[in-house]
């Protein structure tokens, strides 16, 4: 695997490297030793998937909070999206600062979401799938969110979202430093 830190410390891109013969390819996607050579210990504790018929599904921008905060692995497996990560970790010197990456089937790319940063996407194409790798079960009680389009943040999204969900259109803005609960 090739990792690439981003910006935003912690944070990486992942490609595959591929071995290519007339069959196509095989490459790593997991590797505990190569993931821990790069300082991320990352046992997956629980695998997601998230199906979006529709281009332009925006999904996010959500985090768990600690004890239970979620280091993510994510790939793009259908289609293609803009994964966009905020950084939330208050003594980070990227405190509020965000990052986007689009992410395809066809490139195998990977996105390594550091846990306290928020996540969220836009669908770039129809019939869109999404898996991730996750390093905490769910816990409902420590989730959090922040508004897609808050101007305290600013992200840049490729595209006008055409359909996210009531709950995340709920979400509060930045500057209340700890996200509260969306009821």
């Amino acid at each position: 695997m090739i990792f690439t830190e981003t910006e935003l410390p912690g944070a990486f891109i992942i490609d595959v490297d591929r071995m290519a013969d007339e069959r196509g390819f095989f490459a790593r996607s997991w590797c505990a030793d190569e993931f821990e050579a790069h300082g991320i210990l990352m046992p997956p504790l629980q695998a997601n998937v998230s199906s979006n018929p529709q281009r332009g599904t925006l999904r996010g921008m959500h985090l768990q909070l600690p004890p239970h905060e979620e280091t993510k692995l994510v790939r793009c497996t259908r289609g293609a999206i803009y994964d966009v990560i905020v950084d939330l970790r208050e003594e980070s010197p990227t405190y509020g600062q965000w990052l986007g990456v689009e992410l395809t089937a066809d490139s195998f790319r990977m996105l390594f979401v550091p846990g306290r940063f928020a996540h969220g996407f836009i669908t770039l194409q129809d019939n869109t799938d999404v898996c991730y790798q996750v390093s905490a079960k769910y816990a409902p009680g420590f989730e959090r969110g922040l508004r897609w389009n808050d101007p305290a943040i600013g992200i840049k999204w490729p595209l006008e979202p055409t359909l996210i969900s009531e709950k995340d259109q709920r979400h509060p803005d930045f500057e209340l430093r700890v996200p509260v609960p969306v009821e």
